[in-house]
C-alpha cells in the first residue's frame, strides 16, 4: 500500500509545457507514473512527451480523470495554480517550485487544508513508491534504480537532494522504501513530518521510517514530542544535518530558506536531544545509517 502513491495515481501537470516540466513528464512516463495530461494556459491542444495539453484543469477532467497534480508553475503562479486544482477537487498537490512568496504559501497552505487536501512541498523534489512504479517530480531523474528499491522503509527528507542520498543509504543498508517524500525546504509547507508519520503509522507496508532533517524550523521538535506521546511506535532513525551551523553567527541561512537558527532555535543538538529522548535512534554521520538501520531491524 505505502502512502500517498500508488497504482491508482493519475497525475496531471500543471505547468508542463516548461522545460524542466516537459523532461520530469518524459522521466515519470518512463517509471510508470500515469499522467493523463497537462495544464498551461494558452497551450491547448499541443502535446508534450505525448501528454495532451489544455488550457484549464476543468478541461482537462472533462476529458480525463485525475486525483493529483505535479506543480511546475512560476513561483507568482503557485497561488492560483493551486487555487485551481483544489477548486476541482484534485486531492494531492506536489509543489515543486521554490521561492514561492511567503504569504501565498500561508494561503495555499490554508486553502488545502480546508478542503482535505494533501501538499507536498513547496520546494520539494517530489515523492516515490518504488514497488508501485509512480513517481512525481525529478526524484530520482532517469536512473531511479540507483537509489530507489522497493521495501519496508519509509523515508521523510527536507532535502531534496539528501532524499535520494538517505534512500541509497535504506538501499545499501539492505533494505528498501515503501514511500519517500521530499517535503520541501521550506519554513512554511503543506504537510509537516508529523502528519506524515501518521500515515505512515497506519501504513501496513513500512515497518520503520528514517527522518532526514536540518537546522531551522521546528518540525523535529514537534516529532519528538509527537513520538513521546505515543503517536509513532515503530523504529524511527533520525539524522540530522549542519551540526556545524551552530558556531556561524546567529540568522545564518544554511542551504534552504528554513535552516535558519536564530535566538537558539533550530539547533541540530537540540533537535538530536529531543529525538532521542522521545525514543529515536539517532544517526551521528549521514553513513551512520546503515548500521544502525541494520542493528534497529534485527531487533525488531
Amino acid at each position: 500500500m505505502a502512502i500517498l502513491l500508488n497504482q491508482d495515481t493519475r497525475v496531471i501537470i500543471q505547468g508542463i509545457t516548461g522545460r524542466e516540466a516537459s523532461m520530469v513528464t518524459e522521466h515519470i512516463l518512463a517509471y510508470g507514473t500515469k499522467v493523463v495530461g497537462g495544464v498551461t494556459p494558452g497551450k491547448g491542444g499541443q502535446q508534450v512527451q505525448g501528454v495532451p495539453v489544455y488550457n484549464t484543469v476543468r478541461e482537462l477532467l472533462e476529458n480525463h480523470q485525475a486525483n493529483t497534480s505535479l506543480i511546475y508553475v512560476p513561483p507568482r503562479a503557485v497561488l492560483d495554480a493551486v487555487r485551481e486544482a483544489v477548486e476541482n477537487k484534485i486531492k494531492l498537490l506536489v509543489i515543486i517550485t521554490e521561492n514561492v512568496p511567503q504569504h501565498d504559501a500561508m494561503k495555499l497552505y490554508w486553502l488545502a487544508k480546508n478542503a482535505g487536501i494533501t501538499v507536498i512541498g513547496p520546494n520539494s523534489v517530489g515523492a516515490i513508491n518504488p514497488g508501485h512504479r509512480v513517481k512525481l517530480g525529478a526524484i530520482g531523474g532517469d536512473n531511479t534504480e540507483r537509489c530507489f528499491v522497493p521495501g519496508n522503509i519509509g523515508v521523510i527528507s527536507r532535502s531534496g537532494g539528501m532524499t535520494a542520498e538517505t534512500a541509497w543509504m535504506v538501499k545499501r543498508a539492505g533494505f528498501g522504501v515503501s514511500t519517500c517524500i521530499s517535503i520541501g525546504g521550506d519554513s512554511i509547507i503543506g504537510t509537516s513530518p508529523v502528519e506524515y508519520l501518521k500515515m505512515f503509522a497506519d501504513d501496513e507496508e513500512t515497518d520503520a521510517v528514517v527522518i532526514f532533517a536540518e537546522p531551522g524550523t521546528s518540525f523535529e521538535e514537534e516529532t519528538a514530542e509527537f513520538c513521546k506521546n505515543g503517536g509513532f511506535k515503530k523504529p524511527l532513525i533520525a539524522y540530522v544535518a549542519g551540526k556545524f551551523t551552530e558556531n556561524m553567527p546567529e540568522g545564518t541561512v544554511f542551504g534552504h530558506a528554513a535552516s535558519i537558527i536564530s535566538k537558539g532555535i533550530g539547533k541540530p543538538s537540540t533537535k538530536m536531544r529531543k529525538l532521542k529522548e522521545a525514543g529515536a535512534h539517532i544517526a551521528e554521520s549521514h553513513d551512520d545509517i546503515i548500521p544502525l538501520l541494520r542493528k534497529v531491524m534485527q531487533n525488531n
